[in-house]
């Protein structure tokens, strides 16, 4: 027994079936692969972990440039007689620096001063983050000394 629709031109055709069915299986691959990626555990991390890395990036280049500005303005802001004291002790500690790496040079073991290379070649690669963390440095210094003063 089979069941005749009422109105023969409101019967999809045979066409229009296989239409349906291949939209079907279009969309049901679309679901299957969805939840597939949902969970795909390592894959959701590496993407998380992507996005934070990026956002990271942004973050550190802001703040670079916001104390990079706060610094120029400190650095405007200084009294001469600073500014003259700070190039006198940095000289001092360039020429205690030089001194004190000839001593290395002669009486330091080699595995020693080799660890010691790869982390100044770290520090020369992130010169950048060091100079603004010695500039804040110095910054917070004078604060405090104009406060006592005052």
């Amino acid at each position: 027994m089979t069941h005749t629709p009422a109105d023969p031109q409101s019967a999809p055709s045979p066409e229009q079936l296989r239409e349906q069915v291949e939209q079907t299986r279009h969309e049901l691959g679309q679901t299957v692969q969805a939840l597939a990626d949902k969970t795909d555990v390592k894959a959701r991390a590496h993407q998380k972990a992507g996005e934070l890395k990026e956002q990271a990036v942004v973050k550190a280049d802001v703040l670079k440039a916001q104390a990079a500005k706060a610094t120029s303005q400190v650095q405007d802001m200084l009294p001469d007689s600073v500014k003259d004291k700070a190039a006198q002790a940095a000289g001092q500690v360039r020429a205690t620096a030089a001194r004190a790496g000839r001593v290395w040079e002669e009486k330091a073991p080699a595995p020693l001063r080799q660890k010691a290379a790869r982390s100044a070649q770290l520090a020369r690669d992130n010169r950048t983050v060091l100079l603004v963390a010695a500039a804040a440095g110095v910054t917070v210094l004078w604060l405090a000394g104009r406060r006592k003063k005052g």
